[in-house]
Parts: C-alpha cells; structure tokens; sequence
C-alpha cells in the first residue's frame, strides 16, 4: 500500500473521530498496512465500527477493495489492525 494515501485516509479518520478513537500509522508494506487504535471508545457497542470506517476511508484512498485481516489487543493498551488489499 502506498504510505502517502495511508496517511490521508488516517488524517480524514482522525479528523472526525479523535479524540473518542485515534489510528496512527504502525507499519505499511506491499499489500498490507497495521495500524494502531487508541482512545476512550466504547469497547462494548460499535467497536469494530472504528475499524470498519477507516477501511472505508482505505478504500476510497487506494480506489480498490481492503479487508481486515487481524485484530490485536484490547483493554487499556488499545488494538492494532492489519489491513489488506483484496485480492480478486
């Protein structure tokens, strides 16, 4: 994935998102990026729709099809999710 376009679909998800859920870029290479969630989000409803919503804003970024492809973490250290493009 390209690093360029991993930071702009992060800084239109901060922009409307922090401080409740913060992503920062952890790690980018071919075809995947990791990144860190931090924040007071609620754990227990939508959870995973912080995730989801920076998929989104990936894929209007890179113009193709991006899956989660690993959730870590959890509690007070918060999660890092590994980001794919889909391959067809």
């Amino acid at each position: 994935m390209e690093a360029s376009k991993v930071k702009a679909a992060i800084e239109e998800f901060n922009k409307y998102r922090s401080p409740e859920a913060v992503a920062k870029l952890i790690d980018v290479g071919e075809g995947f990026t990791v990144i860190g969630f931090s924040g007071p989000f609620c754990r227990s409803c939508g959870l995973c729709d912080y995730f989801d919503d920076l998929k989104i804003e990936l894929e209007e970024k890179m113009g193709g099809s991006i899956e989660i492809s690993k959730i870590e973490g959890g509690e007070s250290e918060g999660y890092l999710i590994t980001y794919r493009k889909r391959v067809k």
